[in-house]
């Protein structure tokens, strides 16, 4: 009865390691059709929005670490990552090329002005919260 215990646990130790050599060429995959068939436009939107996620996480753990004392800065700044990467995705759904159909009566030029025009006003509101 022992031996059937150790048998199951070398097993599932087996499938584990299994499992993970599955999720390495999963992302393998998925970085090499990501560099094969996105476009150069989205890869720049995409590094806008990695950049921005960094940026929020940097400051929430600084806010952890060192403390709120000026509260309002630290919520206009990270209320402004999460509002600029929300605009991103935003923009990246509308220059994506497989996304014609959802917004054909949209240029990717009126687009990147709506994006230029949500920033300004977002960052108007930003500036008059910190007070």
């Amino acid at each position: 009865m022992t031996q059937k215990g150790s048998n199951q646990k070398g097993s599932s130790h087996v499938a584990a390691s299994s499992g993970s050599l599955s999720i390495g060429s999963v992302v393998n995959n998925f970085y090499l059709d990501y560099q094969k068939h996105t476009p150069r436009k989205l890869k720049m939107v995409d590094a806008y929005l990695l950049y921005i996620l960094i940026t929020g996480v940097i400051q929430f753990v600084y806010c952890c670490l060192v403390g709120t004392f000026p509260f309002n800065s630290f919520l206009s700044g990270f209320i402004s990552t999460v509002g600029c990467f929300v605009l991103g995705v935003c923009i990246r759904l509308q220059a994506n090329p497989q996304n014609k159909q959802q917004f054909n009566s949209i240029s990717p030029e009126r687009g990147f002005a709506d994006f230029i025009f949500a920033h300004v006003i977002l960052h108007l509101v930003i500036v008059n919260f910190i007070g």
